[in-house]
């Protein structure tokens, strides 16, 4: 057992672990392509304003409890109030369900990476390429091992030495490589248009919809309801400016988010002339149609490379921080070591991992409510557990352990700017967001409405 519970050196470390946590696959590819569907700009619009709001309201929400415990989910509601502990074991269950079908995806991304750094642009560039290789047994699963223990090593090193360190290094080059292959898909001859299509809001193109989409992929990208910005929050030194740093996460992680859009939908217009298929296509925007992509530029290998090493970067932060979130948990729970609960959490993980994978293969079919396991899996976390235990966090926030709670701590070392906002987002409006996520996501995967 783990006398001493383990922190961050500082804010820059909190920071960018945090902020490596909110950014992942789906800023790198599901932003883009929400983006492109609802309208470019005015899809922008929306999510900033909704980041700086019902965004901001949940994730100081979430640091706040972690600090104030200093404990992981399950055990900061418990010790708030005993009786609403069900919250933590909600939030519990969100990671230990995305951890193993997030990391088969991860597998991918490892496969493409090694594809071009091999050179085999060509060939993933071709149309059958993705569903061949989703399509074994074998060499998936091997790819989202080896992504599954390149978390775990991170996750066994601890939260300084392992999270914080990785977060350090990976964050900064993320950013670097993002915004540098933005620049150079801007500069495409054609690329103008889809730059516009991408930045302009077009206010003819508003609607319930876009918000709903917007608010989604806010509520997903920012790594809310997994109870892991709780985990990172008890890490949180009480020197630390607990405001002023989710403000930055914030920003960093809408930064990524735009410049993903800038890189991928102005290039997916120069090469596939704003193709609403191709633009729409989801993952197989990045494993089906960007290698076609990198394939017909200049030293498109290179940069395909440089590309899926980002992706590699991004997957990786988000993974790191889910495995965390549970091996916290477990830590808490049975008073086992770090080393002890990470080998457990990592053999666990692969084991439920494998029907995600063979879901597309041999176990494809198998298909619970009609979906693949992964989607079935994804369905499960994202559409119905994620929002109930946001909704269930801002009650017990608004209305039993009141807003106060977290103002305190907040008010620990400095003056909380935002705390009107805080107040009725928290008790209000938040709720009602969320309500309409809930429902939204149910009847979309019932086919009653698309989003």
């Amino acid at each position: 057992m783990d006398k001493k519970r383990s922190s961050f050196s500082g804010k820059l470390g909190f920071i960018l672990a945090a902020a490596g946590s909110a950014v992942g696959l789906g800023n790198l590819w599901r932003f883009p392509y929400l983006a492109a569907k609802y309208g470019g700009g005015i899809f922008l619009l929306v999510y900033l304003i909704l980041a700086v709001t019902f965004g901001f309201t949940l994730m100081i929400a979430e640091v706040a409890i972690g600090r104030k415990t200093g404990l992981s989910a399950i055990g900061a509601f418990r010790k708030l109030n005993r009786k609403y502990s069900f919250i933590g074991y909600l939030a519990s269950l969100v990671p230990i369900i995305i951890l193993p079908y997030y990391s088969v995806i991860g597998g991918w991304v490892v496969k493409y990476f090694s594809a071009f750094l091999s050179g085999q642009t060509s060939a993933a560039a071709q149309d059958s390429y993705f569903t061949s290789f989703i399509g074994t047994s074998t060499e998936p699963v091997l790819c989202l091992v080896i992504f599954i223990l390149i978390t775990a090593v991170v996750v066994f090193l601890g939260v300084e030495k392992g999270i914080e360190q990785v977060s350090k290094t990976l964050m900064p080059i993320l950013v670097i490589l993002t915004v540098g292959i933005a620049i150079y898909s801007i500069t495409l001859p054609g690329a103008i248009d889809g730059l516009i299509y991408y930045v302009k809001p077009n206010l003819k193109q508003f609607s319930l919809t876009t918000v709903v989409a917007a608010m989604g992929q806010l509520f997903y990208s920012m790594s809310l309801a997994m109870g892991i910005m709780i985990t990172y929050g008890s890490y949180m030194k009480k020197e630390v400016n607990l405001e002023q740093s989710v403000t930055q996460i914030e920003v960093f992680d809408t930064g990524i988010a735009f410049f993903a859009g800038m890189m991928i939908v102005p290039a997916v217009f120069v090469f596939n002339g704003g193709d609403g298929a191709a633009i729409n296509a989801g993952p197989g925007l990045m494993f089906v149609t960007l290698p076609k992509v990198f394939d017909s530029m200049p030293f498109g290998t290179v940069i395909g490379t440089l590309f899926f090493l980002l992706v590699l970067f991004a997957a990786l932060t988000s993974s790191i921080s889910l495995m965390e979130t549970i091996v916290s948990i477990v830590q808490d729970m049975l008073h086992w070591s770090r080393r002890l609960s990470t080998i457990i959490v990592t053999l666990f993980s692969v084991a439920v991992a494998l029907p995600s994978s063979l879901g597309f293969g041999k176990w494809s079919g198998i298909q619970p409510l009609g979906m693949s396991f992964l989607d079935f899996f994804d369905f499960i976390s994202n559409s119905i557990l994620m929002p109930v235990v946001a909704l269930l966090t801002c009650l017990f926030i608004g209305y039993v352990v009141k807003p106060k709670a977290v103002i305190e701590e907040v008010r620990l070392n400095s003056r909380f700017k935002r705390e009107k906002l805080f107040r009725i987002m928290i008790k209000y409006i938040a709720p009602v967001c969320i309500i309409i996520i809930l429902v939204s996501s149910i009847l979309n995967a019932l086919g009653i409405i698309t989003i």
